[in-house]
């Protein structure tokens, strides 16, 4: 990270090469930059920017494996990203999300211009932006989510949504749980909860959040109590809401 006024690191990200092209030969005009690296898709640009540290990403929406959005949900809270992108149906999610600019392409080099000069008054400060939001963002309106991902140190991992087991919330963390396996997501249960389908995935508790399709049976538990009990014997507590939303279910599938 750089200081205010000296040289703004920048990190571009797109999966075409002529765009990453052009973004260089822009960046040329303007005054203050240089380019840390360039990257053709999510993942890379992860691994660059936790070496490189720029202040700065140009960020396209649309790439393989990871989007734009979800880039942006590991990214350093303190990296400005700017999005770079030929399709305007993102804007407004965009700006949900905390990003300093959207440039629709074609733009001509004072228009980028213009979004480094913002990037530069943001580089460095935190972008608060809550775990929903970006979920959201990373889908089109009216879906839900059927990845999720998570970022486990060094290493990324794109959960498929039918293959998490549960949710359980900690504070503002959720672990999820699937293939025998768990990790921690920076995100409150409630959002997570919302970008899921609630015909497959239910509030049993307060703290959980289980996926149907791994649900074996409910049973009694103490004298006033039921717990689920999932295929590989996993029991977890379930609330009279939640009870109740389970049988809302039940009854709805006759």
């Amino acid at each position: 990270m750089t200081d205010p006024g000296g040289t703004l690191s920048i990190l571009i990200v797109d999966d075409e090469e002529p765009a990453r092209l052009l973004l260089r030969e822009l960046l040329e005009s303007v005054p203050g930059v240089r380019i840390a690296g360039e990257a053709a898709n999510g993942l890379e640009a992860l691994g660059l920017a936790a070496r490189e540290r720029p202040d700065v990403v140009l960020l396209d929406v649309q790439m393989p494996r990871m989007d734009g959005f979800e880039t942006l949900d590991l990214l350093d809270p303190r990296i400005a990203v700017v999005f770079v992108t030929a399709f305007d149906e993102h804007a407004l999610r965009a700006f949900e999300v905390n990003a300093v600019d959207y440039l629709l392409k074609p733009f001509p080099a004072a228009r980028l211009a213009e979004a480094i000069s913002r990037a530069r008054a943001r580089a460095g400060r935190l972008r608060d932006v809550d775990g929903g939001a970006l979920s959201a963002a990373a889908r089109p309106a009216g879906t839900y989510a059927t990845r999720i991902v998570v970022r486990d140190g060094p290493r990324v991992d794109v959960l498929p949504a039918a293959e998490v087991e549960y949710a359980r919330g900690q504070a503002d963390y959720v672990e999820l749980v699937a293939g025998g396996r768990s990790c921690l997501k920076q995100q409150t249960l409630q959002s997570l909860e919302a970008s899921l389908d609630p015909g497959q995935f239910v509030r049993i508790h307060r703290s959980y959040l289980v996926n149907l399709a791994f649900l074996k049976r409910i049973e009694p538990w103490g004298s006033d109590s039921r717990q689920a009990v999932l295929a590989d014997g996993t029991e977890l507590p379930v609330s009279r809401a939640g009870l109740a939303r389970l049988n809302e279910i039940f009854d709805g599938k006759g």
